[in-house]
C-alpha cells in the first residue's frame, strides 16, 4: 500500500520463492509491503516491513567531470573550469575535489581543503617555473566518483599577449548640442592592460555627464547633453607591459552659431545709403557659416525690415535710407544648425561725411643737384572738401624722423623744389594733402636719391686686352673705369678696326648689349689682324676709348680634344632589351673637334640618333634590341690630336634557343635527352630550361619539366610505341627564349638485340652428300621476333665457315656435301 493510504493491494498470489518483484510502482511515492504464507489449510498472518519505502533508481558514486580546461596561468597562480558530469549517479553532487600532481612526482594531492561546489578555483602560492598537472572529482552522498581527465603540463609564467583593440566607432563624429553619445569598443591583452580614455591629450575623469565603463573585455565612454566644449579629438589607450594600442576620434559637438562680434562699424555713411562691418563669430558651432542675415530700423519704430539673407562676407551695404532718419542694424550669422542671437549696432543718422584728403601717390623726384631737388605728385581725392594746402616732409633713409621741408603753404602746384638739402646725403620724401576737416595720411615715400650735382661722362675702362680668339671671333676683357662721373656704367661699346683701314667698326650697338666687363667680337675674317677698343657708358655719355695695346691676328688657337665622360659611359652599360641606350660625353678642344661614334669599329645602327653639340655629343637608341650591344667608342679629333673613349653596352634579353638536342637510351616508356647551353644567354644567368614534348598524332605540345637547372632530361611516362616529338628553350629573369625541336620523332620501343644461339643443334640422319639438322629455338630472340636461322658448314681442318642458307624452321637439310 501507499504510506498515505491505508487499503493494501495484493501483488501475486502464487508466489513460491521467497523473493518477489513488485511491478508498476511509480517513482518517487513511498510504499509499505507486507507477506503472507499459505498452505492447504488455509493463509497465515501477515509480516509487515517495518519502515515506508521510497521508489527510486539505485545511487552511485557520480561520473567524471567534463571539460577541465585552463582559464589563466600567471607565475604563482592557475585558474581552473570545469563542466558538472553528465550523470550525478542519481544524487545530487555535494562538493567537488581539485587534486594536482608536480611533473616528475607520481602521486596527485588533494588541492582544495574545503567543501567546494563552485566550479571555478585559482590555485595561488605556486613557484615560478614548476610544471603540473591538474584532475577533479564530483562526490555525491555515495562516494567520490572518478578523476576528470588530466589538463595538459601546466608551468607557472606570466602569460604575456600585445594589447589589441576594436573600436565601434569611426575617425570622425558629429553630434547636435543636447544629444549623448558614446564610444565603445572591445579589447584584450596579457596582463591585462590598464584603459586610459583622454581628450585634447588631458586624461578623462567621471563626472555627472562623463561616464567610463571598463570590464575585462569592454571599455565604453559615454557623455550625457553634450556642449560645444565636449568637441575634440578622443583618445583610447590600451597599455600593457608588453606595448599599447590607441584609438582615436575626432567628436565635432555642432550647434547654431555665437552672434557676430560687434560693434557694427559703420565704413560709409551717406544720405540714402550706408556701408556696415563686423567681424565673424567667435564661434561658429561646429559648422562653416554659410551667411549672413542683416536686417535694418528705424530708431523711431519697432519693425525690423530685412535688408539681405544671402551674404557670406562681414560688410554689407545698406540701402533705400531716408536722409536725416537715424537707424539700428541687426545682425545674425547662420549655419547648417540653426540662427545666431543677434548683433545689433548703435543707431546712426544717414547723411553724407565728409572727411580728410586721401593719400597722394608716391612722389617722383628731379632735377637732383648737391642741395636741392624737386617733387611732383598728383592729386588725390580731395574728401569732399577743396583742397587747401599740401604738406611735404623729408627725411634721410637711415633716419626714422620725418621734417617739414616748409611753413609756406603749398596750393595749388602739384610740384614743390626742395633746398637746403645736404651733398651726398640720401633723401626720401612725402606729401600730405590737406583740407578744412585736417590733414590727411601721408604718401608712401618716393624713391631714395642722392644730393650731388648731375652726373658727368666716365673715364675710360682700364686695361683692355684679347683673353682668347678662334678663326672668326676675339674674345675681350677689360676692368671698369676708374671713375664713373657721378652716375652708373650702363654698359660698354666695343669697337674694332682692320689693321690699315681708317675707320672703326661697332661689335655691339648699344651699351646695354654689354653690361659686363667682358665681349666677344665676332664675324672677323680669318688671318687678318685687327685692333680694338673700349667706351664706358653712362647716363651723361660716352667715356673716351681704351685700346687693347697690341693687333690681333685672327686664327684659332689650338687645343687637344678632351673628353669628360657622363655616368653613361663611365662604366660598363646594362640596358634591358626595349629600353632607351643613351651614351653622352662633354667635348672640349680648339677649334671644335669632329666627333664620330663607332660599333666594333663599324658604323653604328641606322637607327642610332646621333647628336653633336657645342659643348658635346649624344648617341640615343630607342627600343633596343639585344643586338645593340657591343662596344660603342667615341672619338673626337682636330688638328692639335684625337681622343677616343670606349663603353661595353650590354642589352639585357630572354635567352637564344639551346643547341645541339640529342635523344639516347630510348625505352617503351622513356628516353635520355641531352642540350648545350645557348650560345647567347641574353645577358643574364640561365635560370632554368623547359622541356616540353608532342605526340606526332596531337597539335598539343605538353610541359614535363619548367624547372630543370641541368642541360639534360629523363623523359618518363612514354607510351610504347608512340612517336614522339621533343623541344627545349632556356629561361632567364627577362623571359623565355626560343625553343629548339628534335629534327625527327623517335618512337618509344625498347632497343633491339641480336637473338642467342640456337640450341641443342644435332643431325638426324646422315648420307654420303647430306645431313639433316634439327635444333631448339635460343633462349632470348634480342626483343623481336626471330625471322630465320643461318646454316653454315665448315670441312674438317678447314678455317673458313661457308654459308649454306637462311631457313625459317627448326631443322635443315644441307646437301652438296
Amino acid at each position: 500500500r501507499e504510506s498515505d493510504h491505508r487499503a493494501w493491494t495484493p501483488v501475486s498470489y502464487t508466489v513460491t520463492r521467497q523473493n518477489a518483484t513488485v511491478q508498476g510502482l511509480t517513482e518517487g511515492k513511498a510504499y509499505f509491503f507486507r507477506i503472507a504464507a499459505e498452505n492447504i489449510i488455509g493463509m497465515g498472518p501477515f509480516t509487515e516491513t517495518t519502515k515506508e519505502i521510497v521508489i527510486r533508481d539505485p545511487i552511485t558514486v557520480p561520473d567524471r567531470p567534463e571539460d577541465l580546461e585552463v582559464k589563466a596561468v600567471t607565475k604563482n597562480s592557475v585558474t581552473l573550469t570545469w563542466n558538472p558530469p553528465k550523470y550525478n549517479g542519481g544524487s545530487d553532487i555535494t562538493m567537488y575535489v581539485l587534486e594536482s600532481r608536480l611533473i616528475g612526482k607520481e602521486k596527485f594531492h588533494k588541492v582544495t581543503k574545503e567543501k567546494m561546489l563552485d566550479r571555478k578555483y585559482t590555485i595561488e602560492g605556486l613557484k615560478e617555473g614548476d610544471t603540473y598537472e591538474y584532475r577533479v572529482s564530483a562526490c555525491n552522498i555515495v562516494g567520490q566518483g572518478k578523476p576528470s581527465f588530466c589538463t595538459k603540463p601546466i608551468t607557472c609564467k606570466d602569460e604575456i599577449a600585445p594589447p589589441t583593440l576594436d573600436l565601434d566607432f569611426r575617425d570622425k563624429l558629429i553630434v547636435r548640442v543636447g544629444e549623448a553619445f558614446s564610444l565603445t569598443g572591445r579589447y584584450s591583452g596579457k596582463p591585462a592592460p590598464k584603459v586610459t580614455w583622454l581628450k585634447d591629450d588631458i586624461v578623462l575623469k567621471e563626472n555627472d555627464r562623463t561616464k567610463i565603463k571598463t570590464t575585462p573585455t569592454t571599455l565604453s565612454l559615454g557623455v550625457l547633453k553634450s556642449v560645444r566644449e565636449d568637441s575634440g579629438k578622443y583618445c583610447v589607450t590600451v597599455e600593457n607591459s608588453t606595448g599599447s594600442r590607441k584609438g582615436f576620434c575626432q567628436v565635432n559637438v555642432v550647434d547654431r552659431p555665437s552672434p557676430p562680434v560687434g560693434p557694427v562699424i559703420f565704413d560709409e555713411v551717406h544720405k540714402d545709403h550706408m556701408i556696415v562691418s563686423w567681424k565673424p563669430p567667435l564661434d561658429d558651432g561646429g559648422s562653416e557659416i554659410t551667411n549672413y542675415i542683416i536686417e535694418k530700423k528705424d530708431a523711431h519704430r519697432d519693425l525690423w525690415m530685412p535688408v539681405t539673407s544671402a551674404t557670406v562676407k562681414t560688410t554689407c551695404k545698406i540701402p533705400k535710407l531716408l536722409e536725416g532718419r537715424e537707424y539700428q542694424i541687426r545682425i545674425y550669422a547662420e549655419n547648417l544648425y540653426g540662427i545666431s542671437d543677434p548683433l545689433i549696432s548703435d543707431e546712426m543718422k544717414a547723411k553724407d561725411r565728409f572727411r580728410v584728403p586721401d593719400a597722394p601717390e608716391q612722389p617722383i623726384v628731379k632735377d637732383v643737384t648737391k642741395d636741392s631737388a624737386v617733387v611732383v605728385w598728383n592729386k588725390p581725392y580731395d574728401g569732399g572738401k577743396p583742397i587747401t594746402n599740401y604738406i611735404i616732409e623729408k627725411k634721410e633713409t637711415m633716419a626714422t624722423r620725418w621734417v617739414r621741408v616748409t611753413k609756406d603753404p603749398i596750393f595749388p602746384g602739384t610740384q614743390f623744389k626742395v633746398p637746403d638739402l645736404l651733398e651726398g646725403c640720401q633723401y626720401e620724401f612725402r606729401v600730405s594733402a590737406e583740407n578744412e576737416i585736417g590733414v590727411g595720411d601721408p604718401s608712401p615715400p618716393s624713391k631714395p636719391i642722392f644730393a650731388r650735382d648731375p652726373i658727368a661722362k666716365p673715364s675710360p675702362p682700364v686695361n683692355p686686352e684679347a683673353v682668347d680668339k678662334t678663326k672668326n671671333s676675339v674674345d675681350l676683357s677689360w676692368q671698369p673705369p676708374r671713375h664713373d662721373g657721378n652716375g652708373k656704367i650702363i654698359g660698354y661699346l666695343v669697337e674694332y678696326q682692320k689693321v690699315g683701314d681708317e675707320d672703326w667698326k661697332k661689335s655691339n650697338l648699344t651699351a646695354d648689349s654689354c653690361p659686363e666687363t667682358k665681349y666677344k667680337v665676332t664675324g672677323l675674317t680669318e688671318g687678318l689682324t685687327y685692333k680694338f677698343r673700349v667706351k664706358a657708358v653712362n647716363a651723361a655719355g660716352e667715356s673716351e676709348p681704351a685700346y687693347v695695346p697690341d693687333p690681333v691676328e685672327v686664327k684659332d688657337r689650338l687645343e687637344p680634344p678632351e673628353l669628360i665622360l657622363d655616368a653613361n659611359m663611365a662604366r660598363e652599360q646594362h640596358v634591358k632589351a626595349g629600353d632607351t641606350l643613351r651614351l653622352s660625353a662633354v667635348i672640349k678642344g680648339v677649334p671644335f673637334p669632329k666627333v664620330s661614334w663607332k660599333k666594333e669599329d663599324h658604323e653604328v645602327s641606322p637607327k642610332a640618333d646621333i647628336e653633336v653639340t657645342g659643348v658635346g655629343s649624344k648617341l640615343e637608341i630607342r627600343n633596343t634590341v639585344h643586338e645593340d650591344g657591343g662596344i660603342y667608342s667615341l672619338t673626337v679629333e682636330n688638328p692639335a690630336g684625337s681622343k677616343t673613349v670606349s663603353v661595353k653596352v650590354v642589352v639585357l634579353d630572354k635567352p637564344g634557343p639551346p643547341r645541339n638536342l640529342q635523344v639516347s637510351e630510348v625505352r617503351s616508356d622513356s628516353c635520355y635527352l641531352t642540350w648545350m647551353e645557348p650560345e647567347d644567354d641574353g645577358g643574364s644567368v640561365i635560370t632554368n630550361y623547359v622541356v616540353e614534348r608532342k605526340d606526332v598524332a596531337s597539335p598539343q605540345w605538353v610541359a614535363i619539366s619548367s624547372s630543370s637547372k641541368k642541360r639534360s632530361h629523363m623523359a618518363k611516362y612514354l607510351m610504347e610505341g608512340t612517336q614522339y616529338l621533343f623541344r627545349v628553350a632556356a629561361e632567364n629573369q627577362f623571359g623565355r627564349g626560343p625553343y629548339v625541336e628534335t629534327l625527327k620523332p623517335i618512337k618509344a620501343i625498347d632497343p633491339l638485340h641480336p637473338p642467342g644461339p640456337p640450341k641443342n643443334l644435332h643431325h638426324v640422319d646422315v648420307d654420303k652428300t647430306e645431313v639433316s639438322l634439327v635444333w631448339n629455338r635460343p633462349d632470348r630472340d634480342g626483343g623481336a621476333e626471330i625471322t630465320g636461322y643461318l646454316v653454315e658448314y665448315q670441312e674438317d681442318g678447314a678455317d673458313e665457315w661457308t654459308k649454306f642458307q637462311t631457313v625459317p624452321m627448326l631443322d635443315c637439310v644441307v646437301t652438296g656435301l
